[in-house]
């Protein structure tokens, strides 16, 4: 039964999602189709806790070779590098050990690199798996040559490697940024620092290549984060697409941010899973939040209750920065969680889990 009304519910939203033209806005049935269909309203607990002086960030999980994989976020004081840990069940976390870990001194990613893995299967109910180009595994990671905390500026880099369940150093493809806020053609939303990035694979060509990049990137003055665009042929070189982001939710001359995106494919629609702060009225510390498109350019933000906000000891400062998947019709909703046991990574779930 459960299975029939799901493949109801996405044939509904199929139908929704081609029976308007590309920059529509979608209707605000289709939004409250997508709302429950991504509902996680039950929270697990924290997955992976930090240790002494540590900062756990930005979960990234995906399938290969019947277990599963999450790429995470180390701050250890210095800055960031990027872990790998596996799992049978997507409860239980083995951690593995750097697979990025920072470059050398007076490189230009010498203090920070935070990678997220590309071409995970679009699809909401699919394989879950990576996809490679070109015979590798990529990545886009944010470098910097600070230390600290996320100590602007930061640019975009990128890694390639053969076996992104294996627990070994991925492989540097420039070693220079691709994209970065001094860019002569960087845009006014975007020429302070640029964050965490998000690439899917468009077969269709409909922006002029084969990979779009969806990225959070910081102004100049006043605290704004927002979301824009870029697109390459071969996930080396990137050019901007658009002049302005595709995702701001910011109020005039208020630091906000709408940050993170992670993109799956429902029922015919792009669906945005992405975090705002400090501009939804009445929510206190991160949340997370989704929005939909038909074209990749145009976005419907859904504006009911966000999908996860802060809310247990453990996550009731942020609980934001998410990573959605759906499994034997269980939707997992992995995120960052800030609160008592300090910064982590948690889960929530459509289903109680046993």
């Amino acid at each position: 039964m459960e299975n029939t009304a799901a493949a109801a519910v996405l044939a509904a939203l199929a139908a929704a999602g081609s029976a308007f033209c590309g920059g529509a806005e979608i209707p605000r049935e289709t939004m409250e189709r997508i709302a429950r269909e991504v509902a996680t309203p039950y929270k697990a607990g924290m997955l992976i806790e930090p240790g002494k002086g540590e900062k756990l960030d930005c979960p990234m999980v995906f399938r290969r070779n019947g277990k599963w994989f999450m790429m995470y976020v180390r701050f250890d004081g210095s800055g960031y590098e990027t872990m790998l840990a596996e799992s049978d069940d997507l409860l239980a976390w083995r951690k593995l050990g750097c697979v990025l870990p920072r470059g050398g001194p007076g490189d230009w990613d010498g203090e920070q690199a935070d990678g997220t893995p590309l071409l995970l299967d679009p699809e909401w109910e699919g394989s879950n798996e990576l996809r490679p180009f070109g015979g590798r595994y990529w990545m886009l990671y944010i470098g910097g040559a600070r230390r600290g905390y996320e100590t602007d500026p930061l640019s975009a880099g990128v890694a390639f490697t053969d076996d992104p369940s294996a627990p070994r150093k991925w492989k540097r493809a420039k070693d220079s940024p691709v994209l970065g806020p001094a860019d002569a053609d960087a845009r006014p939303f975007e020429r302070k620092t640029i964050y965490k990035h998000y690439v899917v694979e468009d077969s269709s060509r409909s922006l002029g290549a084969r990979f779009v990049d969806f990225y959070n990137a910081k102004q100049k003055g006043v605290w704004q984060e927002r979301i824009g665009m870029a697109v390459s042929d071969d996930m080396v070189n990137w050019r901007r697409y658009g002049e302005k982001p595709v995702i701001d939710d910011c109020l005039p001359g208020k630091a906000g941010i709408s940050g993170d995106p992670m993109i799956r494919r429902i029922g015919g629609l792009w669906v945005m899973f992405y975090f705002g702060f400090n501009w939804k009225p009445g929510e206190k510390g991160a949340f997370d939040t989704f929005a939909c498109s038909r074209d990749l350019v145009h976005w419907t933000k859904w504006t009911g209750e966000p999908l996860l906000r802060p809310s247990e000891p453990y996550d009731n400062v942020h609980a934001h920065k998410p990573w959605v998947i759906k499994h034997g019709g269980v939707v997992y909703h992995f995120y960052c969680a800030v609160g008592g046991k300090g910064r982590g990574i948690a889960l929530a779930t459509s289903k109680p889990l046993k």
